[in-house]
Order: C-alpha cells, then sequence, then structure tokens
C-alpha cells in the first residue's frame, strides 16, 4: 500500500465581505481585544478613518494610529512593532493595499497578537495569506516571512474598494489570474504548496473557481467600477481577487508567474507597476514556459486585452532590454527558493529568458491580429 502523503490547507479565521460591513467593525474587533493599533497612510485614513474610529469607538474599543511609511520592509516592521509594544496593543488592524496589510501581519507575529486586515482595494490576495513579502526600502524583493498563522479576520467593505481607482481591481484580477495556473502546476508536479504541504484538492478546486470567475465577470466588473458601481459582478470579483486567490496561492501552491513578478523586481523600471500587473506578466510567461495549447494562451491574452493588463517585456517599457539585464531578470526568478521549481519540469534562467522573448513575439502577432493597442498605465 502507498504511503498517503500529508496535504495541508490554511485559512483566515473569518472573512466577512459586503456593503457598509465597515459599520460593524468594532463589533468583529471586540472579539479579540480591547486595545488596537490601527496601521494605515494617510490616504487611506482619510478615505476610511472616520468610519473605523466611529466603530470602534461604540464598543469602547482604545485605538492608535501610525502611517505607514510605503514599503513592508524590516526597518518599518520594526519601527511598528516598537510602537505596537510601547501602546500596548492587543489587537494589530491593517488597512490598506498589500504592502500594509503584509506588514501589519508582521507586526502581529512580532507582538502574538490578533491580526486584523480591512483591505481598501482588491489588488492582490494578500488579505487572507499568512506571509509578508518583504523588500528592500528601494522596493526590491527580498524575502517571505511565512507566519504561523493567517489572519484572525478580514473585513471587506465591497462600496470602499468599488470607489479606488480601477487600476487596482483590475491589478488585483491580473494577480488572480497566476492563480489557477500556478495551483496547477504544483499539483501536477506533486510539489509543497506555500504551507509546507502538499495541495488539497478543495485548494485546487477553489483556485480553478478563481479563473472560471473571472473569465465571466472581469469586464463587467470593471466597467462597474470605472462609474463607482456596485454590482453583482463587482462583488464576485472582489471575492475572487481577495478570498479565492488568497486560499488557491496559499494552499494550491505558486510556480512560474510569482517567480517570474519577483525576478522582474530587480529591475528599477518595474518599481511602477503594480503587483499583479508584473505578475500577469509571469502568467502569460509561464504559459510559453509550460508550452501551452494556443487556445489557452489566446484565452489568456483576449482576457489581459480586455482590461488592459500587461502581458509582455514590451508593455512594461522593456522591449529594448539587454540581453545581460534580461538574463539578471531570469536568474531572480530561478533562485533555490523560487517557486518556479513548483513547475513540472526543471527550469533554467536561459530557459525563463525564452519564454519571455517569445511573448513579446508572439504577443506582436496577436495584437496585430486584434488591432489593438500595448499597454500603457499612467503612474500610481
Amino acid at each position: 500500500m502507498s504511503e498517503i502523503e500529508v496535504r495541508m490547507m490554511w485559512a483566515p479565521g473569518k472573512y466577512i465581505q459586503g456593503q457598509n460591513v465597515l459599520a460593524n467593525l468594532g463589533v468583529y474587533v471586540r472579539l479579540l481585544g480591547e486595545s488596537t493599533l490601527i496601521i494605515s497612510d494617510s490616504r487611506v485614513y482619510n478615505l476610511v478613518g472616520k468610519a473605523i474610529s466611529d466603530a470602534l469607538k461604540a464598543r469602547k474599543i482604545r485605538y492608535g494610529w501610525t502611517e505607514f511609511g510605503g514599503e513592508c520592509c524590516f526597518e518599518e516592521i520594526e519601527r511598528i512593532s516598537r510602537q505596537a509594544k510601547k501602546g500596548r496593543s492587543e489587537v494589530i488592524i491593517g488597512v490598506g493595499g498589500g504592502k500594509t496589510l503584509d506588514t501589519a501581519k508582521a507586526v502581529a507575529v512580532n507582538r502574538k497578537v490578533p491580526m486584523v486586515m480591512v483591505p481598501t482595494i482588491a489588488a492582490t490576495d494578500a488579505p487572507t495569506s499568512s506571509i509578508s513579502i518583504v523588500y528592500s526600502k528601494e522596493g526590491v524583493f527580498e524575502k517571505v516571512l511565512s507566519h504561523s498563522r493567517n489572519p484572525e479576520l478580514i473585513v471587506v467593505d465591497v462600496g470602499v474598494i468599488a470607489k479606488a481607482p480601477v487600476r487596482f481591481l483590475v491589478s488585483g484580477m491580473g494577480d488572480a489570474l497566476a492563480t489557477w495556473f500556478e495551483a496547477d502546476a504544483t499539483f501536477n508536479s506533486d510539489s509543497d504548496n506555500e504551507v509546507g504541504g502538499k495541495p488539497t484538492r478543495a485548494a485546487h478546486i477553489l483556485a480553478k473557481l478563481c479563473f472560471d470567475i473571472l473569465m465571466k465577470h472581469a469586464l463587467p466588473a470593471k466597467l462597474a467600477v470605472e462609474k463607482e458601481r456596485v454590482i453583482p459582478a463587482v462583488d464576485l470579483i472582489i471575492e475572487a481577487n481577495i478570498l479565492l486567490s488568497g486560499l488557491g496561492f496559499e494552499s494550491g501552491g505558486l510556480a512560474a508567474a510569482h517567480a517570474i513578478h519577483n525576478g522582474l523586481t530587480v529591475l528599477e523600471e518595474t518599481h511602477n507597476y503594480l503587483h499583479g500587473e508584473k505578475v500577469a506578466v509571469g502568467t502569460v510567461t509561464q504559459l510559453f514556459l509550460e508550452s501551452k495549447d494556443k487556445s489557452i494562451i489566446n484565452q489568456v491574452l483576449t482576457f489581459c486585452n480586455q482590461l488592459r493588463l500587461p502581458m509582455s517585456l514590451g508593455d512594461l517599457g522593456l522591449a529594448a532590454l539587454s540581453p545581460s539585464r534580461l538574463m539578471e531578470v531570469a536568474e531572480a526568478a530561478c533562485r533555490a527558493e523560487e517557486s518556479i521549481h513548483n513547475e513540472p519540469f526543471d527550469v533554467t534562467p536561459k530557459m525563463v529568458s525564452d519564454a519571455l522573448l517569445a511573448a513579446d513575439v508572439y504577443l506582436r502577432e496577436f495584437r496585430a491580429q486584434q488591432q489593438s493597442t500595448s499597454f500603457s498605465p499612467k503612474p500610481v
């Protein structure tokens, strides 16, 4: 009889999504503690600060605010951890985007207190996971911190997220797009997921559900959010971007797409692009790396084209990248600790650089047939 493998699935304690759920934040936080430190940048504070303050005051929860410095780096984590210790905070609340939330998770783990995530954009799947992605102060990827637990509470106010610039929601769809292809590669190679066990079948199915929702509801959701409207498609896409993608990547596994994203961060020219935008390029490259069927590649390119997601080096302004700098990206993507080694075959830097170039060539032909234009985002 063959040995049964150990499969693992991790998930947050509570996930709450809906319109105006921020008004009940105090009800949920009160179950975790009586005092909290809130981490956010000033723009987010101006957006939701009063709603959060009112919700906490209504439940007699003491709170303090600290301004996030803009980068999830070790220096910022240590600074806020000292502040949380001084204030004897019983709960850490991260409010904002992925880097703010990842910092809040690391601070909560340092202080051994519950972590609460309040995303104000659906640009990544960071809110649900037990990891923090740490960068240098200059924005270059450095390390993934794997924590011993997921957030105890995630509160997702659909109305707040729908008011954010649509580019964030689309970037989240770019991040979520990778979920199925990476989880499937990890499952097929029998590799470990992000929590150290084999992927569960549940996580594999959730990753596919994430992909199916994206294919069906992405464009209607984008068009609605452009007008700050909430329709059922918006609710579905937010759940796909945050919950399904989060569960799918962490318990399903990562592969080439996110490793290529990490490789791209070594180039300063990519730092003005959002996480999900670079992941979208990584996903397209993974499809070429895996020699996927042309119908799948065209389905993904059509999806990205409709949403105005980047798909290649050229879309990131790197069409003229020198061979040495291209190899720098490929070598970073293939570092020993990278998830690219979850692919069902051995991957070398030469294979990655060839796939990046192949995607560029194919995309030019695809766009010529579609009579579409290249990706050209405005700075964030």
